[in-house]
């Protein structure tokens, strides 16, 4: 991706092992932007890495504007059987070009740069209908937090109480920065649990919050998984 200058953000399971919060995976998952040049240079990429689609939809723009994600397999020795997947869209998340101003850069040992989704449009994108990402979520902002309880800013407080999914640190957040957490309570409602201090009810919140965007998830993949039913199977779409 590099190579081909292709402008893309590392996400997924990947991403999650460099913020400290390791995850096993198989796959390699980026965000890309969907415009001509960048797709003419993702298709180089994936040429050198003999890479073949193993699914639908097809490699269209039109696909990865509505938020579909693109799978391939690797046949290049180097990266055989890895599975590539890119999206240009995701729910809730910005469109690419404000997470590519936030975006994390890593160099890894051999002088390679990494570019990330930043922390906060990672936890967005893993907010999923799926089981093993809400843990996931837990452990990222717990990792952060943990990385950085002392050296505390402002910026990184709110984004604890935005985002953290751990109860006891909710509520120690909150009694000490008690005045942001009730203003911050506005756009996360289960704040006004850990301002008063109610780790039961808190609890239950956090586990409600977590079933609403499990909802809202499959709303939003509802009309694009019928849309891949309709490609997989024209004919049983249509009656026929």
């Amino acid at each position: 991706m590099r190579a081909r200058r292709v402008r893309a953000l590392l996400m997924g399971g990947q991403a999650c092992v460099f913020y400290g919060a390791a995850e096993f995976s198989r796959d390699i998952d980026f965000a890309i932007v969907a415009d001509v040049a960048n797709l003419a240079r993702l298709r180089q990429a994936l040429a050198d890495l003999d890479a073949e689609l193993i699914a639908v939809p097809p490699f269209a723009h039109k696909f990865l504007r509505r938020g579909h994600a693109l799978r391939f397999r690797c046949r290049h020795p180097e990266a055989l059987r890895m599975r590539v997947d890119v999206m240009a869209k995701m729910r809730g998340v910005d469109p690419f070009s404000a997470p590519w101003r936030r975006r994390t850069v890593i160099e890894l040992p051999d002088g390679t740069k990494c570019d990330l989704l930043s922390l906060p449009d990672l936890v967005q994108a893993k907010k999923t209908q799926r089981d093993k990402d809400w843990p996931m979520i837990r452990r990222l902002v717990e990792a952060h937090y943990f990385q950085n309880q002392d050296r505390a800013t402002p910026a990184r407080v709110s984004f604890w109480l935005r985002e953290l999914r751990t109860p006891e640190l909710l509520l120690t957040l909150a009694r000490a920065n008690g005045p942001l957490c009730r203003r911050l309570a506005a756009g996360r409602t289960l704040l006004a649990k850990a301002a008063a201090g109610d780790a039961e009810a808190l609890a239950a919140a956090l586990n409600q919050e977590e079933a609403m965007e499990r909802e809202r998830d499959r709303s939003y993949w509802h009309p694009l998984r019928r849309e891949l039913e309709a490609l997989r199977h024209p004919k049983r779409m249509q009656g026929g």
